[in-house]
């Protein structure tokens, strides 16, 4: 495989003990301890009020991590490319289908049934910001991460134009949870860009590896990591938040993994 490079001009982040990318870069560089929170998922003020009753936690999740990355990075959503990857979709709302379906009254909501596509967040966030360009949607278990990754900058480096990646899972309710045990929301965006600028943050290059993945430190982060697969982002994540050159490996498929080069700009 050939090397893919692109510059990360902004991040978002949610998930467990984590608040936003900016309150989070000390616990992730190591300068502040972790202590575990219950991801704590904004509530969709750009949705208008009809569709921000009517969406789930998958819906909110993408929409925070993908608007804050945006607008570190200056970029008008209207016409940015996006790639959204998650592992499953809104596990509350498949669970209420179940439920429905196992039930004597099988009238599936309209409602219930849009939210139930892979693509929905997708669809919501075209609603929340006027966004006409092409969206990506895609799935690969845990390594739904890696393969939005992958996407987003082969998109930056045959494009040659900015993409934005939207990583996030959600939890589902008992007894799905038992099969499907991801413990809390997780959620990253990344703003891609072909050509270094002043807003450039880092350069990123992805190539594959058999070599092993990277771990976390810290006991509480690495459980993350390894329980979420949207959190599979953490190692990367370290590395920009220490502000340094870093040569690193995250999880990707069983037999190979990807290789990341991250320059400080």
């Amino acid at each position: 495989m050939t090397t893919l490079s692109a510059y990360i001009e902004g991040i978002g982040l949610i998930g467990p003990g984590l608040s936003g990318w900016e309150s989070s870069r000390g616990v992730l560089a190591g300068k502040a301890d972790y202590a575990y929170q219950k991801a704590v998922l904004p509530a969709p003020a750009s949705l208008p009020p009809a569709e921000r009753r009517r969406c789930g936690p998958i819906v909110k999740l993408s929409l925070a991590v993908g608007q804050e990355a945006a607008a570190m990075a200056g970029l008008d959503v209207k016409s940015l490319q996006a790639v959204f990857a998650a592992s499953g979709g809104d596990g509350a709302n498949c669970h209420e289908i179940c439920e429905m379906l196992a039930s004597d009254d099988r009238q599936i909501s309209p409602t219930r049934f849009h939210n139930s596509v892979h693509n929905a967040a997708a669809g919501y966030w075209s609603i929340a910001t006027g966004a006409m360009a092409s969206s990506s949607v895609l799935c690969g278990y845990d390594a739904s991460f890696g393969a939005g990754l992958l996407e987003a900058m082969t998109q930056v480096a045959v494009d040659r134009t900015h993409s934005l990646l939207i990583a996030c899972d959600t939890t589902y309710p008992e007894p799905l949870h038992a099969a499907r045990p991801i413990p809390d929301e997780f959620g990253i965006g990344l703003a891609l860009a072909p050509q270094p600028s002043a807003r450039s943050l880092a350069e990123i290059r992805v190539a594959l590896t058999s070599s092993p993945a990277e771990r976390m430190a810290d006991a509480g982060l690495e459980s993350m990591r390894t329980a979420i697969p949207a959190a599979r982002s953490l190692p990367l994540l370290r590395a920009l938040a220490r502000h340094e050159t870093a040569k690193l490996v995250i999880d990707y498929l069983d037999g190979t993994r990807l290789s990341v080069e991250v320059m400080p700009c």
